[in-house]
């Protein structure tokens, strides 16, 4: 009976549990931070490489403007002027400013012809641009002061490619030794002095800033180009030099009357002005 009673007693249902493992608590945005880093880090890499491969003007103009973002700095041009294009030229600027002016002579066609009149030198003065005369007279006629149109198609190009520039100028004028004759005491002094203030009126016309001449120079015979030949053409001359940014041009100093020099309490007089041509 009990066999019976034990066997018709079912056996309890085995019951499996199964645990499964749940999510992992949420990591945050921390990697986003990290590639964020990640990329700009690499974009700054690839502004330094550009930077190591531009010239030294673009890098000029770009570090003025992080010194000075106003645009107000003296590597940084005026707001007529484009970016960085008044950037001071020292000495290992001239070269590239040389071949900047042969270039655009080379642009005009009707430049051509005076390739062999127009050298430029790097010198320790800065850039010297010489316009060399012919027989014919290229620039300036014999004995005359007005400007060819070849003269004046050649300043008005240098004037447009050194108004750019903050650089002071000076302007010489020479003659060959060939005496000038003139009834009114005109020499070749005042010949050479002329031809540079006839260059300087051109160059100001065709956009050089006032004020950046800062000289003008005449030397009539005193510093031949080729003095084994005085009268050579090639004497006959006008120089445009283009000063470095940390060259500085020697001005004449001005003499104090005797009373102001021992401290008078007179008014002082005015300084007397000589007419000499500076030589």
């Amino acid at each position: 009976m009990e066999e019976s009673n034990a066997a018709a007693t079912p056996h309890p249902p085995i019951v499996v549990v199964k645990k499964r493992g749940g999510h992992a608590a949420h990591h945050g945005g921390a990697w986003k931070v990290a590639y964020a880093d990640f990329v700009t880090a690499m974009m700054a890499l690839f502004i330094v490489l550009w930077l190591l491969n531009t010239s030294q003007e673009t890098q000029k103009m770009i570090g003025g403007y992080f010194l000075d973002p106003s645009g107000k700095g003296k590597d940084q041009g005026s707001g007529s002027k484009s970016a960085g294009s008044t950037v001071n030229l020292k000495k290992d600027d001239m070269p590239k400013l040389k071949e900047k002016i042969e270039q655009a002579m080379k642009d005009m066609p009707e430049m051509k012809a005076l390739e062999n009149q127009v050298r430029l030198i790097v010198t320790g003065e800065g850039l010297r641009i010489e316009l060399l005369e012919n027989e014919a007279g290229t620039f300036f006629g014999s004995g005359s002061t007005e400007p060819t149109e070849k003269c004046r198609d050649l300043l008005a190009m240098l004037a447009r490619q050194l108004s750019q520039l903050p650089n002071k100028l000076l302007i010489e004028g020479h003659t060959d030794a060939h005496p000038f004759a003139s009834e009114r005491g005109y020499t070749n002094w005042e010949l050479s002095a002329d031809r540079a203030n006839a260059a300087r009126r051109l160059m100001e016309a065709g956009g050089v800033q006032a004020g950046q001449v800062a000289q003008i120079r005449g030397f009539a015979d005193r510093n031949l180009l080729l003095p084994k030949d005085p009268e050579n053409a090639f004497n006959r001359r006008v120089s445009v030099i283009v000063q470095y940014a940390d060259s500085a041009v020697v001005m004449p100093s001005t003499t104090r009357s005797p009373a102001a020099a021992h401290g008078s309490s007179g008014k002082e007089s005015p300084p007397s002005h000589q007419s000499s041509t500076k030589s």
